[in-house]
């Protein structure tokens, strides 16, 4: 019996068009390389991080991290963390050791919403530029959903140089909202860092130099070879086929889905991020 063609997919009204998709800026891509070869990539939010993320660029551009830090902790459902697990190495020059408590900023920004509350504030959605918010009246913030980068800082007054940093790795810890700067994404690569075996001391810290994994390399994509820079898409949310988007993410569809959920988490409904074709 011969095989059956296969009808092409019909086009759904949240399929996105090729305008849709937008570069993300080769700067706010940075590319971090593992002792063992594995490789990530952080999107950077300078919009609502401005002084963490400059940091983090002086930081990069100095090659601070290609030397003496790792991944020194893993809490299992919760975060990576990884930088000087010292915290002795000099910090460069011009990068502001305790910069604003860049927590939240003023809105809204978004271009599209959830139909539902947030359980965390009173509305969650998207800025035009593929960042999920969540806020409440003139204030919003990016909340911390699996594969946010945020800076590891000690006890207030500290607000964190962004030398350290985590990603979440399992449940969204949204409590940590409002309280640290999110400074960006891990849109590749983020099954090297969560794989990781666990820590085996408090909160997830190796507790020997040998557990830990190093990093050989950080760098900013402006500052790599044309060829060698990595190429991402962000999905543009301020469009009928986004909208159309959020809700199929609402009320899933297909026979598998009987009953319909009528909303999504935020952090369930991520704006998606590709590479580039």
């Amino acid at each position: 019996m011969l095989a059956q063609a296969v009808p092409a997919a019909a086009t759904l009204p949240s399929d996105p068009v090729p305008a849709d998709w937008v570069a993300v800026p080769d700067d706010e891509l940075m590319v971090f390389t593992l002792a063992n070869g594995h490789r990530f990539t952080v999107r950077l939010a300078p919009r609502y991080a401005p002084v963490h993320v400059a940091n983090i660029r002086k930081l990069a551009r100095a090659h601070w991290w290609d030397a003496g830090t790792s991944v020194y902790r893993l809490q299992d459902n919760y975060v990576a963390q990884w930088g000087d697990a010292t915290e002795k190495k000099p910090l460069v020059a011009g990068v502001v050791a305790n910069p604003p408590a860049e927590y939240s900023h003023a809105g809204p920004t978004t271009v599209a919403r959830l139909s539902q509350r947030d359980p965390y504030a009173e509305w969650a959605g998207y800025s035009r530029d593929g960042w999920p918010l969540a806020g409440n009246g003139a204030t919003e913030w990016v909340p911390h959903c699996y594969g946010m980068v945020g800076v590891a800082r000690d006890l207030a007054p500290s607000t964190g140089s962004g030398a350290e940093l985590y990603t979440v790795i399992g449940h969204s810890p949204r409590a940590l909202d409002r309280n640290i700067a999110v400074v960006g994404r891990v849109i590749d690569g983020v099954e090297w860092l969560s794989s990781l075996p666990r820590g085996t001391g408090d909160l997830g810290f190796y507790k020997t130099v040998g557990e830990r994994s190093p990093i050989v390399s950080a760098r900013l994509a402006s500052e790599l070879p044309a060829a060698e820079r990595p190429r991402f898409e962000y999905r543009a949310a301020d469009n009928a086929r986004f909208v159309a988007w959020i809700a199929s993410r609402e009320n899933r569809a297909g026979p598998f889905f009987t009953v319909p959920a009528g909303g999504a988490d935020i952090c369930a409904a991520l704006p998606p991020v590709r590479k580039a074709p």
